[in-house]
C-alpha cells in the first residue's frame, strides 16, 4: 500500500477529506500530516482521525534536511492541501511526479506567490470572471507551475461574493481531489 504524507498550513478540510477517502479506499493510506503552522486546525483533525501530525520550521524544511530525510523514509506520495511554502528543489527531485497540489483557480490564471485562498477568490471577483475552478497539478520548484493533472470549472455570477466563490471552489475540491490523487497513484503502479 502506498504511503501519503500531507502538508497543510491551515484548517485542514482537504486533508481530512483525503484521510477519510483513503481510510475507506485501500489504494493508499495517509500516514502523516506535516505543518509549518503551530496554530493550524489540521492538527486537531489529524488527532481526531488517528493520524500522526508534526510541526516543522524553515530550518528543518530548507537547511538541515530533516523534512527531506523524513519523507524519504515515510512517503511514497506527498500531497499539498493548503500548504503555503514553496517546496525545496531537493524534495521535488526526490519525488518526481509524486508531489501533488491543489490550487483554487484555473491555472495559469491567478497562480504564483501570494495567490491562495481568499486572495484568489477576491481577484476572480475583481476581474469579473464568469468562471473559475480548481487545478490539481504536479509540484515543481516554482509556485503553481507544475504540469496540470486535472481541472474542474464552476460558473461565477455577477452576484457572487468572494465567499460564495470560495464555497463553490471548496465543493469542487471535496469532490475531485481524493479521486485524482488515487488515479495518479494507480498510474504509478
Amino acid at each position: 500500500m502506498k504511503r501519503i504524507v500531507i502538508f497543510a498550513s491551515g484548517s485542514g478540510t482537504n486533508a481530512e477529506n483525503i484521510i477519510n477517502y483513503f481510510q475507506l479506499n485501500k489504494t493508499a493510506e495517509v500516514t502523516h500530516v506535516l505543518s509549518n503552522n503551530e496554530h493550524a486546525k489540521v492538527f486537531e483533525r489529524a488527532e481526531r482521525l488517528g493520524i500522526m501530525a508534526s510541526l516543522f520550521d524553515k530550518d528543518a524544511f530548507r537547511k538541515d534536511k530533516t523534512v527531506l530525510n523524513f519523507l524519504l523514509q515515510e512517503a511514497d506520495f506527498i500531497i499539498l492541501a493548503g500548504f503555503l511554502w514553496r517546496i525545496p528543489s531537493e524534495i521535488v527531485k526526490a519525488f518526481p511526479n509524486k508531489i501533488i497540489n491543489i490550487h483554487p483557480a484555473l491555472l495559469p490564471k491567478y497562480g504564483g506567490k501570494g495567490m491562495y485562498g481568499m486572495n484568489v477568490h477576491k481577484a476572480v471577483k475583481m476581474n469579473n470572471e464568469t468562471e473559475t475552478g480548481i487545478t490539481i497539478h504536479y509540484v515543481n520548484e516554482n509556485y503553481d507551475e507544475g504540469a496540470i493533472i486535472f481541472q474542474a470549472k464552476t460558473s461565477v455570477s455577477r452576484e457572487d461574493s468572494p465567499e460564495d466563490i470560495a464555497n463553490n471552489i471548496h465543493k469542487l475540491e471535496q469532490i475531485h481531489f481524493p479521486k485524482v490523487i488515487e488515479s495518479v497513484i494507480l498510474q504509478h503502479e
